[in-house]
């Protein structure tokens, strides 16, 4: 199964430049979608989640355009040829399904 993972700038330098990791994983939710990104770069984990591994405050995790605040957190379901994106709070602004092409690098 492949997933995309979306990373937003300050967190690209953690993850070798990349602006996306293709995990190839058989992870089944966003926790263990976490859990195989953070085996390729461990330096994310401080910077994505807490000492408890809950998602920090200041960082949302959606997958496609949906929150996972809103559909189960860390036990979000995530299906082949999903996209997860991590990106930092903010207030105000654009709605993400307009932002999200501006992520994506289109």
């Amino acid at each position: 199964m492949s997933v995309v993972v979306h990373l937003p700038g300050p967190l690209r330098s953690l993850a070798g430049g990349r602006r996306q990791v293709t995990l190839d994983s058989s992870a089944r939710t966003v926790a263990e979608t976490l859990e195989t990104l953070f085996a390729l770069h461990p330096a994310l984990r401080d910077r994505v989640v807490d000492e408890a591994g809950k998602v920090r405050r200041h960082v949302n995790v959606f997958v496609a355009s949906e929150s996972i605040r809103h559909t189960g957190g860390l036990a979000t379901p995530v299906g082949e040829g999903a996209e997860v994106f991590i990106m930092p709070a903010v207030s105000g602004g654009v709605a993400l399904g307009r932002a999200l092409p501006a992520l994506r690098g289109e």
